[in-house]
């Protein structure tokens, strides 16, 4: 088994959860982009690399570059709902290289892929912030002990001004919360 080592370590096993978790987020998100980017597959070939590793492949270039692709994506997306849809699929691909350094930053590669989904969860229920709070919920649920044992050698994540960054601080408290 290999280990990254930095602040603290962590497994390949490990890693392999938390881009399981952050995939499954972002898989359901998918068809929101590709419904307002039906040309663009950035998105798909990133969650599609993070699905390989995920699968036991070895980590390469594939989900380094694929992420930065589908973020580029991201930032050319038309919609809030499409943006954040490709930013969940890229974070799912750079979650195979989570830093184990203790900045809370890192927590984003970690969560905020969940975030993103209940998100376009509000915005698909015209803004209704108890949606993203029931997928919030969904997500905390979803969390198993290795990923909550994980998070939990990382800061608390940043609170941020966007309706991303408090759901994502949100779901970062309910995890750390369970025993």
């Amino acid at each position: 088994m290999t280990t990254v080592t930095g602040d603290f370590t962590l497994t390949m096993d490990e890693l392999r959860a938390v881009a399981r978790y952050a995939a499954q987020s972002a898989q359901g998100l998918l068809p929101v982009f590709e419904h307002a980017h039906p040309d663009d597959p950035r998105p798909r070939a990133a969650l599609d690399a993070a699905w390989t590793f995920v699968g036991g492949e070895r980590r390469t270039k594939l989900q380094r570059s694929s992420s930065l692709d589908a973020h580029r994506a991201a930032k050319e997306a038309g919609t809030e709902a499409a943006r954040l849809a490709a930013r969940a699929a890229g974070d799912a691909a750079s979650a195979a290289y989570l830093h184990p350094i203790s900045r809370a930053t890192q927590v984003g590669h970690i969560l905020r892929a969940a975030a993103c989904e209940a998100r376009v969860g509000e915005l698909e229920a015209d803004g209704d912030p108890a949606v993203g709070d029931v997928l919030i919920e969904r997500a905390r649920e979803r969390a198993g002990p290795v990923l909550r044992d994980v998070l939990r050698r990382y800061p608390r994540a940043p609170e941020g001004r966007t309706r991303v960054a408090r759901l994502m601080s949100a779901l970062d408290a309910s995890l750390r919360a369970v025993p």
